[in-house]
């Protein structure tokens, strides 16, 4: 078996398992954070649940550490009162990154599992334990139950050969990865990496690169644990680790080789983090602001590289860098190193720990007509401002912010560049995305008006913005679907209940919220059709009942907007009764039919 077999045969209770086979996993480390966590107790309560074993449960508050805005302080509150009622440990607004603090605090460990409403809970993948962002609901159902059902991805393996270049970065590494792969090459799969370079990468390099799984549509990358790796766990955890390693004659559904030698440098233009291109520091893109952590580049050795570039330099006029250590431990440790100092005397803004200006968090965020350069994991358009955002690693962006355009820590000019009192600056361009909507209903077969997205790659920003988060009420999102999205914005004004909403790959990309799925089911929506979706939003959909269908090839149909569509969720057959054509669809699995049919996970 693979990595990802072997523990969730470990966790299942199972000898072994493969692909498809969808199982219950113990779950020994089940986080709720400020962004969800209100949702969590809310289907608690509502359901009238317990908390199943509250020494494996836990509240993080990242997103919005500040409280600064209004409805989040008001969800951090519901959910310390939740934990003071049932003794559940709250790593409070001081604290830093949950995921990261899975690993320095002992959570997680190598073979273990891990889930969260953060979607980037993969990132677990870089100590070689099982972690998954989940929607409230299934964190919900994980704290009563104990577990929660998966389905057993397939695995892919990525060797590496060749010398990684001195200049490549962890985060350079992962960027070449999405310049390559894109965002749903490989979709849904178990991500192993292998190879001298990247037996050689540190924890923090692998943190960075499997915290961008989630951008390749991945499930999860997974690193073997190295011995740097099983020290700090077992230090963490205080006792002896058993790692988990593939077998030898482990069976993979994509095996390809990589050479890391021709790895440089890159970004990410803004509204794709695949859209990954080399740097030319000889454009001269100006920037207005800059942003330095996040959980993909918040560690020491990231403030390191930053700070190296720094030292002795000054921000350029005009430009704003902004500073969020990932956990309130590293941030003590840039002030022991003098690393604070560095960043203060250049002129940055360093905030305490967090998420920072992931997901519109507080501190990071852009205006309109902005343009950023940032370490985070997503640039897509809304997510960490109305800006335009590039993605960079700390050195790259640190030699931007001194420089005030866009080059590398080699070429960075003795002069800044500045800002033309009444003049034009060179402004990247944000591309929005159109996107769709569906819904859901109780019987087997549904017709309805279609709405045919021709896009891959929506995400959940555009389904549901992040301005909404904070709403718990599934009465009040109806009215936000697809507001984010450019062609779209009217779309809750002319959805009709029955619809059905046909698109492309990847379709749920992005984030954990649940509100992305719930939003359609308050416009009465009666189905999704996709030729493939983000992974925790398929699961949020099924676990919702939003009936959510998958096809091959949807060409026969001769697809028009407007054409009235027949679903058959029981024998995945789609026929468009405005033309007389009909494809095969893959129909429920029996999970899939049992929620459906029961009318949501809770029922």
């Amino acid at each position: 078996m693979t990595i990802i077999e072997k523990i969730i045969a470990n966790h299942s209770g199972k000898t072994t398992v493969k692909p498809g086979d969808i199982v219950d996993i113990t779950i020994d480390a089940r986080v709720a954070r400020d962004f969800g966590g209100a949702n969590v107790v809310k289907n608690l309560e509502d359901n009238g649940l317990g908390v199943d074993d509250t020494k494996k449960t836990f509240f993080t508050f990242d997103l919005i550490p500040a409280g600064s805005d209004q409805k989040y302080a008001n969800n951090q509150h519901i959910c310390r009162l939740f934990a003071r009622k049932h003794d559940i440990q709250v790593y409070d607004v001081n604290a830093g990154i949950g995921t990261h603090l899975a690993i320095d605090k002992g959570l997680a460990w190598p073979g273990s599992s891990f889930i969260s409403t953060d979607s980037h809970a993969n990132i677990l993948g870089a100590i070689g334990a099982f972690g998954q962002g989940m929607g409230d609901q299934d964190i919900a159902a994980a704290w009563a139950n104990g577990s929660v059902w998966f389905k057993v991805p397939k695995s892919a393996k990525l060797t590496f050969t060749g010398k990684k270049p001195d200049n490549v970065t962890a985060k350079d590494i992962v960027l070449n990865l999405l310049a390559k792969f894109g965002a749903s090459t490989l979709l849904g799969y178990s991500v192993e990496m292998y190879g001298e370079a990247i037996d050689k990468l540190s924890l923090s390099d692998r943190i960075t690169i499997a915290s961008m799984g989630t951008e390749m549509g991945a499930i999860i990358i997974m690193f073997p644990p190295n011995d740097e790796v099983l020290n700090y766990s077992e230090e963490a955890t205080g006792r002896k680790i058993d790692p988990v390693y593939a077998d030898d004659n482990a069976n993979y559904d994509m095996a390809e080789s990589v050479d890391i030698s021709s790895f440089e440098p890159m970004i990410s233009r803004p509204g794709k983090p695949h859209d990954s291109v080399k740097i030319h520091p000889e454009e001269k893109i100006k920037i207005d602001s800059a942003f330095i952590g996040s959980c993909t580049n918040g560690r020491l050795t990231d403030l390191r590289a930053a700070a190296n570039v720094m030292k002795g330099r000054k921000i350029a006029p005009g430009v704003v860098l902004k500073i969020v250590p990932s956990t309130d431990e590293i941030w003590q440790q840039a002030l022991d190193e003098g690393i604070i100092k560095i960043f203060k005397d250049a002129g940055a803004l360093v905030s305490n720990a967090g998420c920072g200006g992931c997901a519109n968090g507080h501190v990071g965020q852009n205006g309109e007509g902005e343009v950023t350069i940032s370490t985070g994991n997503r640039n897509f358009p809304g997510k960490q401002g109305k800006g335009a955002v590039y993605l960079a690693s700390p050195a790259t962006v640190a030699a931007s912010a001194v420089a005030g355009y866009i080059t590398t820590e080699l070429e960075v000019p003795e002069k800044p560049m500045e800002f033309v009192i009444g003049g034009a600056e060179t402004k990247a361009e944000s591309t929005r995305k159109t996107e769709s909507a569906s819904g859901n209903n109780k019987p087997v077969e549904v017709e309805g008006r279609v709405w045919f997205i021709e896009e891959d790659n929506i995400d959940t920003d555009m389904i549901f913005h992040n301005r909404y988060l904070s709403i718990t009420d599934v009465n009040e999102m109806g009215q936000y679907t697809l507001d984010n999205l450019e062609g779209y914005e009217d779309f809750a004004q002319k959805a009709q209940p029955g619809d059905i909403i046909i698109t492309q790959k990847n379709f749920g990309s992005g984030s954990s919220r649940q509100q992305a799925v719930d939003c359609f089911i308050t416009l009465g929506i009666n189905a999704i059709l996709a030729e493939s979706y983000g992974a925790i939003y398929e699961r949020n959909a099924i676990n919702a009942a939003l009936p959510i269908l998958q096809y091959e090839d949807i060409s026969p149909l001769k697809l028009t907007t407007g054409n009235r569509i027949k679903v058959n969720f029981e024998t995945g057959k789609v026929e468009n009764v405005s033309k007389g054509t009909s494809i095969q669809a893959k129909p429920f699995s029996e999970v899939q039919m049992d929620i459906y049919q029961r009318g949501g996970i809770f029922k």
